[in-house]
């Protein structure tokens, strides 16, 4: 059975995000067609399009290694949610769907019942699929694609700080969550780019670290879910 490359392209993103190749480490098709359990086939056309997204560069008689970025472009990606994330809950706001609303309304529920009890391991993972949820209600695909492609690389590059007052920040949520029910698609936009504001200093860089791979592991065609 061929693997998809897109799978591929998943699992070797997933492991760059996380560090489990650190930055500058260089990526052979032989490695990762070891490590994931696949050809070099899928690899290939994996390592092109993480070339493509700006996680992988290529060097001549060098090959593929992870990329580099330096502080300005770090800097650079919060500047771009600042800007993007307005702008897809405005779209949102204008062309969301009822299927959309239930999930963000939802995604909104249990983030206020988990910051209220002080359960706050949960919420980071429900502020991504908050954001996520969001982009896709832009009905935008190439708008939903840079966020998600903005929201990967600010993963790689940033550690995100626990809110400090977890409960303010999902009510902001709520009522931007609220003006896109609406269809305001201006108090959408305003609401969204004061969260992002007031989320800003809760980033801090990642020091690079040291690659820490085994190949035996994370196979991309082995049973089991992904996380």
């Amino acid at each position: 059975m061929r693997i998809p490359a897109h799978s591929v392209c998943t699992a070797i993103r997933d492991d760059i995000v996380s560090g489990v190749y650190a930055r500058g480490a260089r990526l052979t098709e032989e490695q990762l067609a070891r490590r994931y359990g696949v050809s070099r086939v899928p690899v290939r056309e994996a390592l092109r399009t993480l070339e493509s997204e700006g996680f992988v560069v290529t060097r001549r008689h060098a090959g593929a290694h992870v990329a580099e970025p330096t502080v300005q472009e770090a800097a650079d990606l919060l500047d771009m949610r600042s800007l993007l994330e307005p702008l897809g809950a405005a779209r949102a706001a204008q062309r969301r769907t009822d299927a959309h609303l239930k999930v963000l309304r939802g995604l909104v529920r249990l983030g206020q019942e988990r910051a209220r009890s002080g359960r706050g391991e949960d919420l980071a993972a429900l502020g991504g699929w908050f954001h996520e949820t969001l982009a896709q209600a832009s009905g935008s695909p190439p708008l939903t694609t840079l966020l998600t492609q903005l929201r990967h690389k600010i993963a790689w590059m940033y550690a995100l700080d626990p809110a400090e007052r977890p409960a303010e920040s999902w009510a902001e949520h709520g009522a931007i969550v609220d003006a896109v029910a609406r269809r305001d698609a201006e108090r959408a936009r305003a609401l969204t780019a004061l969260h992002v504001e007031r989320a800003a200093p809760l980033y801090r860089l990642k020091q690079a670290d040291r690659p820490r791979v085994r190949v035996s592991q994370h196979a991309v065609n082995s049973p089991g879910p992904r996380n």
